[in-house]
Formats: structure tokens, sequence, C-alpha cells
């Protein structure tokens, strides 16, 4: 091969390499290109890149300060990066408010439950179909057929079918975060966003939200905070490790945990 020919193959390489970048940009659920933001001159998150593909169950860990809860608030729209591309079934989401986001198909969870604790545990997941009731309008709505259907269909899903009626104050702590969980499936989500979502579960619980986790990952993508590395190995496809506002290393679990740079950093502490 002259040094022609071998110039030709390395630009058909390059093409060929450029083209599955774009494919694969394009096959993503989820497609964050060098996303940073800063807060009084401190870079809390510099340059993150990601996919993340439909039906995918990713989780991101790293040492407390790593940016991780900071890139989930900007995937959702709580914050505004201060540049990059957050993409989203190939819509730019850093252009929209965070109500339109979850209109588009983003539903986030926080650490701590968020539910109505005077309302029953049906109430909850009916005040959550995304026509939007609040829990007024919720007392005084007639349920229909369709309405009752996606109820029991989301309350067997996230172990709740047999609580029903049950206020949803008198759930244990673990069940609490199933009934938030399940409220965001009401609006049939896209992307999920969980931040730590086995924080302060039991043993057993903690294996029923992995059974839960995987299940509701078919048909969208999920993204995880989660420090629990027994959790993290049960549910994860794909790691992510961020450090330092930077993403450090990605790929399965245990090839994460077992890269010496991470755990200098964090599964060493």
């Amino acid at each position: 091969m002259n040094g022609e020919q071998t110039m030709e193959a390395t630009i058909a390489a390059y093409r060929g390499m450029a083209m599955e970048a774009s494919q694969s940009r394009e096959q993503a659920a989820l497609s964050v290109r060098d996303l940073s933001v800063s807060f009084d001159g401190f870079k809390a998150v510099d340059g993150v890149s990601l996919d993340i593909e439909h039906g995918e169950l990713r989780v991101v860990i790293g040492p407390n300060g790593a940016g991780k809860t900071t890139l989930l608030d900007m995937i959702c729209g709580k914050t505004r990066p201060s540049s990059g591309s957050v993409q989203l079934d190939g819509v730019e989401l850093t252009r929209l408010s965070d109500f339109e986001i979850v209109r588009r198909g983003v539903g986030r969870k926080f650490q701590n439950p968020s539910v109505y604790e005077d309302l029953t545990v049906e109430e909850n997941l009916e005040i959550s179909i995304p026509q939007g009731r609040g829990p007024i309008a919720c007392l005084l709505f007639k349920r229909d057929d369709s309405v009752r259907s996606r109820i029991r269909e989301v309350a067997q899903e996230i172990f709740l079918e047999q609580h029903l009626s049950r206020r949803a104050g008198a759930l244990s702590h673990g069940q609490k975060q199933w009934l938030e969980i399940g409220m965001l499936l009401m609006q049939k989500p896209r992307l999920l966003l969980l931040d730590e979502p086995v924080a302060g579960m039991s043993p057993g619980e903690r294996e029923k939200t992995a059974e839960l986790l995987k299940k509701i990952a078919k048909g969208r993508a999920i993204v995880v905070i989660e420090h629990d590395m027994d959790f993290v190995r049960s549910i994860a496809h794909k790691v992510t490790v961020l450090h330092q506002g930077r993403l450090l290393a990605e790929g399965p679990a245990e090839v994460v945990q077992a890269d010496p740079r991470v755990i200098e950093v964090y599964l060493g502490h």
C-alpha cells in the first residue's frame, strides 16, 4: 500500500469513527456533551460527556463533592449549565424550563421521599397523572376505568397493590420511596433520575428495590446515584465514576471497581 492509499484508508477510518459516534448519539436516550457548571468560580461539573441507551440502568458513583447530584440537577433543569449540551431523544433540554423538561418525559426523585402523607397510596398515584390534578381535585375527581387500571398496574409494580387504601404517612421508609417512584411512573417517563433510592432502607427493601429498578428499566433509561457498591453491582448495566466534577472512569461495575484510580479516590477511602 503506497502513501496515498494509506492516507485514504486513514481518512476512511476516521470517517467511520465519526459516523459511529454520530449514530451512537442518535440512538442514545440521553446524550450529554461537554457539560459544565461553575458556582462562584468553582467548577462543580467540568466537561462531562456520556450516552445512556433506552433500557439502560446507569449508576453514577463518586466521593462527596464529585458533582453527581449537580449533574442530575442540570439534566432535569434545576440548575442551568455554564456550557454543554443535554439531549433526550434528540431534543435539547438546556433550552427548556424544568416544567417543559418534565413534560418531555424526565422524572426526578430526590434522596428523601416526597409524598402526600395525609392521602392514601391510591390518591398519591392518582394526582401524579400528567393531566395535573392537585390534592383537592383528587378528592373530587371521579376515577374512570382507565385511571383505576393504571393505578393498579403501577401499584403492583411498586409492591403496594395491597396498600392502596392505606395512608401514605403510615408506610415504612422503603415503601414511601417506592410510592414516589410509582408517582413518577404514573407520568410514563422516558428518563428517570434517582438520587440514592435505597438510603435508609432495610436489606430486604434494598433487594426489592433492585428488583423494581431492573423491571422498570425496560423501555426507559434510568440514572441512579448510589454509594452502596453491593447495590450498584446488583443493578448497574454500566457505572460512571465522577471525581472533582470530571469523568474518571466508566464501564461494567466489576471493571470500574478494579480500576486503580477509582480505588484511590473512592473505593479505597
